[in-house]
């Protein structure tokens, strides 16, 4: 097999790769092996389980709004309820060049997602004709230079209990505590039942041909470690899960991520369902007593922020596989961890990525020279195999048993020319997700006219270098074929794959562009030393 088919058979996997990732994205298909349940026809009701005994609450219709800012996070409460309706990132940028911050939870008319949490059972705050009023010290919180830690409590008093909702911000953090004290001054002892949930409008997935991303719900239980569940999942039928120990529910959106982390709690809850357009996903503590006189404490942390996966890490297990490699994970994550070490050396992700390049392409080295001294080795045979095909004519079963003694004899394997090309695909198609995951690349300048490598190069050039760079590939490998179709196909290859990475991400581009310079190095590299050893001669 020559180096022209090879560039067919790339292109055939390449191709063949986006179509699954549209088709997966597409269908998403339902985990199997999940405990369900059928939807629930009452819009503010979820299915009943063993710890799912009541109904949750009413959303919040208040405006009386507080501010919460870290230096990482601004956060917007309201305080019927306690729920965080606005969540801004301060260290991301809304758009490319934006004045404006990236907002994450937002409580808008076309587009709601926000992060709600209460306590509904006997004594609850929280009904179903509406959510309790908090009060605060005032209105604006800021974590202050030289504080690592912000704490803001909510307060309310109902039938001689005292409910403190707190929020803890910290520094660099995008972890957020959610911690429910009561305190039961009556001398009967109480019920609660406390819960978290993310709602969002049931939107599509998002995401296209050449940039395959997910939105809609995530989740992490006992037999999962990390499942999708998407829109149309919670539209089909309710999620109805308990975990033991670890375990979280999240919604979450290309290089971003909400989630609810219960904490010190066993058999929790973990629901979803939908009602007037919106989808709800979350975690529902089982009921908690607190006695006459006495105090219990309650609390979640809800992640709101960037994939960051050494911190998602620390915060709660699997939550940094949100970060989703797909199923050449265990390929894709060392590859972005050696990517981020040598950012840490140059501190550019462009030039990080093509020292990987290299890197990814010299360790490959052995198989690309016992490919391409495979192919020298088929063309050589080339006049023999054809003298063959002469004497024996059309018996096929003759002629492959004399192709196999010659191959033997010759010590020529007919697949060394494909099987290392297949063996590099896994790698190319992980460092795929590698790049297309890491929310480090977004708005990550390169050099000149590159300011965003997770954008398509706005002039195009680097895809037509890439195409260019294909074409020297393809004009550099001597070719056996003849047939004037496949001329014609091989010659167009080029064009496909540059109107294909048109609206490649930079970064992306930027690795395969190199990847061809490295190519083009190797090949003439090994040729020069076939040709020595009399091995290759060119057209």
């Amino acid at each position: 097999m020559d180096s022209q088919r090879n560039i067919l058979l790339i292109a055939l996997m390449f191709v063949s790769f986006m179509l699954y990732l549209n088709w997966n994205e597409t269908t998403n298909p339902q985990p199997q092996g999940q405990g369900v349940t059928q939807q629930a026809q009452h819009s503010g009701d979820v299915p009943v389980g063993s710890d799912a005994t009541q109904p949750l609450p009413q959303d919040s219709v208040s405006n009386k709004l507080i501010t919460l800012k870290s230096d990482v996070l601004t956060l917007i409460v309201d305080t019927q309820g306690g729920d965080i309706v606005h969540a801004e990132l301060n260290k991301y940028d809304a758009e490319f060049g934006s004045a404006n911050k990236f907002v994450l939870l937002k409580n808008q008319p076309n587009h709601t997602f926000v992060a709600q949490s209460g306590l509904i059972g006997p004594n609850g705050i929280d009904t179903l004709d509406g959510r309790a009023q908090f009060t605060a010290n005032g209105t604006d919180f800021t974590l202050a230079d030289g504080q690592n830690e912000l704490r803001v409590p909510l307060t309310v008093t109902k039938d001689g209990i005292t409910y403190t909702k707190t929020f803890v911000l910290k520094r660099d953090n995008y972890a957020v505590n959610v911690d429910y004290t009561i305190d039961n001054h009556s001398d009967k002892s109480a019920s609660v039942q406390m819960y978290a949930q993310l709602k969002q409008n049931l939107l599509d997935d998002g995401g296209s041909l050449t940039m395959p991303t997910y939105r809609g719900g995530v989740y992490s239980a006992d037999d999962a470690k990390y499942e999708k569940y998407s829109f149309d999942d919670m539209k089909d039928r309710n999620l109805n899960l308990t975990i033991s120990k670890n375990g979280w529910a999240a919604m979450m959106q290309h290089y971003f991520v909400a989630a609810w982390i219960p904490r010190d709690q066993t058999d929790v809850n973990l629901f979803s369902r939908t009602a007037n357009g919106q989808g709800f996903i979350g975690v529902r503590y089982p009921t908690t007593t607190i006695a006459a006189g006495s105090t219990v404490n309650l609390d979640a942390t809800l992640w709101v922020g960037p994939k960051l996966q050494d911190q998602m890490e620390k915060t709660a297990p699997n939550l940094n596989l949100t970060v989703d490699y797909g199923w050449l994970w265990f390929i894709a994550s060392p590859l972005h961890w050696l990517l981020s070490t040598i950012h840490g050396f140059v501190g550019n992700w462009g030039v990080a990525i093509i020292i990987l390049t290299f890197v990814v392409r010299g360790a490959m080295y052995p198989l690309t020279k016992a490919q391409y001294t495979s192919m020298a080795k088929m063309r050589l045979l080339q006049p023999k195999l054809q003298e063959m095909r002469e004497r024996i004519g059309d018996d096929r079963q003759r002629m492959s048993q004399e192709m196999m003694e010659l191959y033997k004899k010759e010590k020529v394997n007919p697949l060394g020319g494909c099987l290392p090309l297949i063996l590099q695909m896994p790698i190319f198609i992980a460092l795929y997700w590698a790049l297309m995951e890491s929310v480090e690349l977004r708005h990550a300048p390169f050099i000149l006219w590159i300011h965003d490598l997770s954008a398509p190069d706005p002039y195009y050039v680097l895809p037509l270098l890439m195409g260019a760079s294909m074409f020297l590939i393809q004009k550099m490998s001597p070719s056996t074929v003849t047939d004037p179709m496949q001329q014609k196909i091989m010659n167009f290859m080029p064009v496909m794959f540059t109107v294909f990475f048109l609206w490649f991400p930079a970064g992306l581009v930027l690795y395969w562009l190199v990847s061809n310079i490295v190519t083009l190095l190797q090949q003439t590299l090994i040729y020069r030393a076939l040709e020595k050893k009399g091995l290759h001669s060119r057209k």
